[in-house]
């Protein structure tokens, strides 16, 4: 046996002690600090002895060779500098979603991932980037290319970069299994995620109407393919058809194979998704889009849904308003631009909180989030108007902030121990707002529900109260 096959291989503590001692070295020879700048060795060891079998998911060698940041990821984890190997992480996950959103349908994409006002500054995949990281997972979630649960990981995982990260400063100490198992929720649920049938079937559908004429017996025999989506998918594509039909360049025979799709498509469509589009005409008519609104009113006409045009502008002043309050509330910077948006929607609702019909959920589901916080703070020079508006809620707004768990993005906040403790303080101001016994009984059940409050709306019995009570209100979510 020769000397060179004696040698033994340095285990990964060694190494990697080893390359810490001689940076650590050199930074104290400029006098800087060197006290608990790197995560301990043992911490990036758990990393190296699980990394193999995590990356053994990204099938592609392709996919692997592009990954430039998971390469900085693991640089990062072998320095010690775990805050910036999440960063890094993050960087991966978004990229390969852009990739994805771009492959799909972007247009489509824009159409459910951001409000009006915004929507029409985008065009084409070079405008993906002036949409932040919260709009680019709710839009990959509402067309389907993230799971609901991959939506909630990713909502978590977000939450930790932009407050456990390099991207701010913090003191917060990660361990080598988060970062393992964050890294494999992104390789699973984005990275190395096959589209499914539905989402590939959607795909060619949108591809279809925009460059190939339908007849109306066609359009019939296309139409069976909506009986497979989700109520969620339903409204999205009736979203993306109203998108499609108002944008100013979209060709009439595309138009044309709408108006035989859509009353198809129509029944299945939701009550707040069809009062959006009679308030996205109202905004048209408010900002003198003549051409916009126009065609949003023939688009209402299709399916003679003109009743869902608001009788007032007032509505659609209050929906850009609520829209710039969530938009400056999901941005790095809302301690300091929230209140600004509060104070202009306080104003709008005015001193009666009347509330138009056609935007109270959203009004409610925006006022219930802004409250919930982001989960990191509370901004609290917004924090007294929200709960003058929220003392102002009816009995049927309160209800609809009670049963806001059942909602997706809201559930996905409750993760946060900061947003458990605010929904439990919102329990206890709606409670006096509510007579119905059974609503009664649900607060008192969602009080002592000793499991995380995420997990209420997957609870069979909180499930069951929650069916049994819109059933007896008339009411649904």
């Amino acid at each position: 046996m020769s000397e060179q096959e004696l040698i033994v291989k340095k285990s990964y503590d060694v190494q990697l002690q080893d390359f810490e001692n001689g940076m650590l070295e050199a930074i104290g020879k400029l006098g800087l600090p060197t006290q608990e700048i790197l995560v301990p060795v043992t911490e990036r060891v758990n990393v190296f002895r699980n990394i193999e079998h995590v990356l053994y998911q990204i099938e592609s060698s392709d996919q692997k060779a592009r990954s430039i940041y998971l390469s900085k990821f693991l640089a990062a984890v072998s320095g010690g500098l775990f805050d910036a190997a999440l960063n890094y992480l993050w960087d991966e996950t978004i990229s390969e979603l852009r990739r994805r959103v771009i492959q799909y349908d972007i247009e489509y994409f824009y159409d459910n991932a951001t409000y009006a006002e915004k929507r029409k500054k985008l065009n084409g995949e070079e405008d993906i980037s002036k949409l932040d990281d919260n709009e680019l997972i709710q839009g990959s979630r509402n067309i389907g290319l993230i799971s609901e649960l991959g939506y909630k990981h990713l909502d978590y995982i977000r939450y930790m970069r932009n407050w456990a990260s390099a991207a701010h400063p913090n003191q917060n100490q990660l361990t080598g299994l988060q970062l393992v198992s964050w890294l494999e929720t992104c390789i699973k649920e984005v990275i190395s995620l096959p589209l499914s049938n539905t989402t590939i079937e959607i795909k060619k559908f949108l591809f279809n109407i925009k460059n190939n004429a339908i007849t109306q017996e066609e359009a019939r025999q296309i139409a069976a393919f909506f009986l497979d989506l989700t109520i969620i998918q339903v409204n999205n594509l009736a979203a993306g058809f109203f998108g499609i039909y108002t944008q100013t360049s979209t060709n009439q025979q595309t138009r044309q194979n709408i108006h035989f799709l859509l009353p198809l498509l129509w029944d299945r469509v939701d009550e707040e998704t069809r009062n959006s589009f009679g308030i996205r005409y109202g905004k048209f008519v408010a900002n003198n889009d003549q051409e916009s609104a126009q065609l949003a009113r023939q688009f209402l006409e299709i399916t003679s849904a003109v009743s869902y045009i608001p009788e007032s502008l007032k509505a659609a002043e209050i929906e850009s308003s609520l829209q710039n309050l969530l938009s400056a509330h999901r941005g790095h910077n809302n301690f300091y631009s929230e209140p600004v948006f509060a104070r202009q929607l306080a104003s709008l609702i005015g001193q009666s909180g009347s509330v138009p019909k056609p935007i109270e959920r959203s009004y409610v589901m925006c006022l219930v989030e802004v409250y919930l916080t982001n989960g990191n703070g509370t901004a609290w020079n917004a924090e007294p108007i929200y709960l003058s508006l929220i003392n102002n809620f009816n009995p049927h707004q309160s209800l609809l902030a009670i049963l806001s768990f059942t909602v997706e993005h809201i559930s996905s906040r409750l993760q946060f121990s900061l947003c458990q403790r605010k929904y439990n303080e919102l329990l206890q101001i709606l409670s006096n707002k509510v007579s119905a016994p059974a609503v009664k009984e649900l607060i008192a059940d969602i009080q002592d529900f000793k499991a995380p409050l995420d997990r209420l709306e997957r609870d069979s019995r909180i499930k069951m109260k929650v069916t049994n009570l819109l059933k007896i209100i008339g009411d649904t979510l």
